[in-house]
């Protein structure tokens, strides 16, 4: 039965996302710095995709342009308590100017929406970079912190990270750069030396269930199992999965490749053809995703000699039947070229253009040799 559609566009954004999970130890310690009096200007905040940390960013600049870090005067029953978090009521006036993207002392730099494909652009354009430096010129609307949110810094040019080490070199008072990034490493040394680094890890399991049956309540309990494991740690691709029908294209993948070490080929040719449709770039991204995943799991699943947890039906026979064939062939190097080999496939045809039920096509029968 297919799992029931869901909505992306129904979980808020991360700047008017309030609750937080799962991130306890970064959370105190961005209030330690708050509150110790000696906040660092530049904050790089990195870990996977959809763990949280744009909303963190976001949390930790409500927390500062509503004086949650200011010295509290005493009042009739004496000083208020020490914050124990970032936390600010939705309701909240400034916290409500926040989510609209309406605060004077607040700047969102991000990558912009690509309306055709229904998802944001690969590169954060230099212009918006450029948007920076003016806007920390100014005096503080509200007499606070002037704070700036880069979301995909590491996805910056190399004239928008130059444009922006410049602003980290001399950064004006009471200015604050929370840099947001997938991969850290992508950024210039420069920027990352003038920044300091707080790397999140991916959430744990029962976090990310909890997340599951909150934001889809009639998902089946299997499928919320199921999605829970997909996600990988990360209630944003978790999401992203739900909203593409991805739980109803892992079944369908792995149906596929359930037919090893010999592909069926009508039922190769039928994916391929599924994921390969005009206008489907959505599923084709979440089908070579799921199989690239799928084939790194495996791997560890092999390198370990432990048996991968099954996710759907039949899943954790295929991988039992692969294995046994691998390690008797000593092939664990084969397999992990087979992910090279397909990743860089995958990425070449998004590059190049290429045919996508070709590429597809190829890919399988990359798996396909390898299992033979």
């Amino acid at each position: 039965m297919p799992a029931p559609a869901f909505d992306r566009e129904s979980v808020p954004a991360p700047i008017a996302t309030h609750d937080l999970m799962g991130h306890t130890a970064a959370e105190q310690t961005l209030l330690k710095a708050a509150t110790g009096g000696r906040l660092h200007h530049a904050w790089l905040i990195g870990g996977p995709p959809g763990i949280g940390k744009a909303t963190l960013a976001y949390r930790f600049a409500r927390f500062l342009l509503s004086g949650g870090a200011e010295p509290q005067d005493d009042g009739l029953f004496g000083a208020p308590p020490p914050p124990t978090s970032l936390y600010v009521s939705p309701e909240n006036p400034i916290a409500r100017r926040v989510a609209a993207g309406a605060h004077g002392d607040l700047l969102t730099i991000q990558r912009t929406w690509d309306e055709k494909r229904k998802r944001f652009k690969r590169d954060l354009p230099v212009e918006e970079v450029r948007r920076i430096a003016p806007f920390l010129r100014l005096t503080a609307a509200e007499g606070g912190w002037r704070i700036v949110v880069v979301d995909g810094a590491d996805q910056m040019n190399p004239s928008g990270q130059n444009a922006i080490l410049k602003i980290l070199e001399e950064p004006p008072p009471r200015a604050l750069i929370l840099l947001v990034a997938d991969n850290p490493g992508a950024l210039l040394p420069t920027i990352r030396s003038r920044t300091r680094t707080l790397m999140l890890e991916p959430l744990p399991t029962t976090t990310v269930r909890s997340l599951v049956n909150r934001m889809m309540p009639d998902l089946e309990m299997g499928d919320a199992a199921a999605l829970t494991t997909l996600s990988d740690g990360s209630i944003g691709r978790g999401l992203d999965l739900a909203a593409a029908g991805g739980l109803d294209l892992y079944r369908v993948l792995l149906g596929v490749l359930d037919t090893l070490p010999r592909l069926d080929l009508a039922a190769a040719h039928a994916l391929a053809d599924q994921v390969a449709r005009a206008g489907q770039d959505t599923v084709w991204e979440t089908t070579t995703d799921l199989l690239l995943w799928w084939l790194a799991r495996f791997n560890r699943a092999l390198a370990r000699d432990q048996a991968a947890a099954e996710i759907v039906e039949g899943e954790a026979a295929l991988m039992e039947r692969l294995s046994f064939a691998a390690r008797r062939d000593r092939a664990l190097d084969r397999w992990m070229e087979v992910w090279d080999n397909v990743n860089r496939l995958f990425a070449k045809a998004e590059g190049a253009n290429l045919d996508r039920k070709q590429v597809m096509l190829s890919a399988l029968r990359t798996i396909e040799a390898a299992a033979s």
